[in-house]
């Protein structure tokens, strides 16, 4: 049985996209799609050095053009901050005293237990604080 160079095509792109849901590279993905390609130009009667230089022009190309935007969105953080890291930065009330041992804040309209980041600092009853971290259930503020 003599099969042709566009099955192999196939198969070989079948064989990286199992790989890449093993392994998550998306390179993988990349030399797939060259691939598949590949079996195109090999199916429309393509010859051998023609399958192979559509293969590697196709996945050369998308890993240059497809690899730099991958890595610029996932270098940026998220624009919408949620959870704890949306309060930090905001500004609460002093609900009772705020010192180096403890208090209590008003922050997000929730109360909040709280300590002053410098602990010879104390905050009193009324007046606003700025969060600069959460610990556990603690705002830390200043």
């Amino acid at each position: 049985m003599n099969i042709d160079a566009w099955v192999w095509w196939l198969i070989g792109a079948a064989g990286l996209g199992i790989g890449l849901v093993i392994t998550t590279l998306p390179e993988l993905g990349m030399l797939a799609a060259g691939a598949v390609a590949a079996a195109v130009v090999g199916g429309m009667g393509g010859g051998a050095v023609l399958q192979v230089v559509v293969f590697a022009v196709v996945s050369v190309a998308l890993i240059a053009v497809v690899r730099p935007i991958a890595a610029r969105h996932g270098a940026q953080r998220p624009r919408l901050a949620t959870g704890i890291d949306a309060l930090k930065g905001k500004q609460a009330v002093v609900l009772e005293r705020v010192d180096g041992n403890g208090g209590r804040i008003k922050l997000a309209g929730e109360i909040w237990s709280a300590r002053a980041l410098n602990t010879e600092l104390a905050y009193e009853v009324g007046q606003e604080v700025d969060v600069v971290d959460i610990e556990g259930a603690t705002a830390i503020v200043m």
